[in-house]
């Protein structure tokens, strides 16, 4: 898949510091830079988004893979792996989330957890009253409730990007173990491109990444 809309250009400087942060420019800067409101607001969200702190880091990066891989969007998958090896989480466990089901890798919160995320991403959503219960009980009030808004924010990251054919850039290439395909998708490869040489530090606001975005 290519982009259906052009890249908008952006000032050199930004330019210049993302591609010191991420060794390439993040594609949905380029695409939401058209609007500069846009481009703007989604940012400040998503880093909102990241400097939530109730809820485990891992079980949302999961999270929000796992909706990525449900949805189709390479790009929200693959920079959540790559933010995963920033925060020292199990690479292990982030490669098996497009596959989750198959896996035998994940304690059975995350697991719970993944299947509410793809629960809620479902349309209609198909979330239960077996499956939120037992989360909440788990998790406590405040956590459930950044999690669930996680989740909200990562259908409405994913969805934008794969509206506008943002595909994945090879972020995850630092990761060093594969990323797994989701069963059904298993030897193909979505997006054919080439990628660009993809640096291995430098995420100082991971959240602001998985927001325009």
């Amino acid at each position: 898949m290519t982009l259906r809309i052009p890249k908008a250009q952006l000032p050199a400087e930004i330019s210049e510091n993302l591609v010191k942060q991420f060794g390439a420019v993040p594609e949905p800067f380029e695409v939401t830079a058209h609007n500069p409101k846009v481009a703007r607001d989604s940012s400040e969200i998503g880093g909102r988004v990241g400097e939530w702190d109730m809820a485990d880091e891992g079980l949302k990066i999961f999270a929000h893979m796992a909706v990525a891989a449900q949805v189709g969007c390479g790009w929200c998958l693959d920079i959540n792996y790559f933010q995963a090896l920033h925060k020292d989480l199990d690479l292990t466990k982030a490669s098996q989330v497009p596959r989750w089901r198959e896996s035998e890798v994940f304690t059975p919160l995350e697991r719970d957890v993944l299947e509410y995320a793809e629960a809620m991403t479902n349309t209609p959503p198909t979330v239960d009253d077996e499956l939120y219960a037992g989360l909440l009980d788990r998790l406590g009030p405040a956590a459930m409730v950044e999690l669930t808004a996680g989740i909200g924010f990562a259908n409405m990251a994913t969805r934008n990007n794969s509206a506008h054919g943002i595909t994945s850039q090879g972020f995850s290439d630092a990761c060093g173990i594969p990323l797994a395909a989701r069963p059904e998708e298993a030897g193909n490869n979505r997006s054919g491109a080439e990628r660009p040489a993809i640096a291995k530090s430098g995420i100082d606001k991971p959240g602001v990444v998985s927001a325009a975005i």
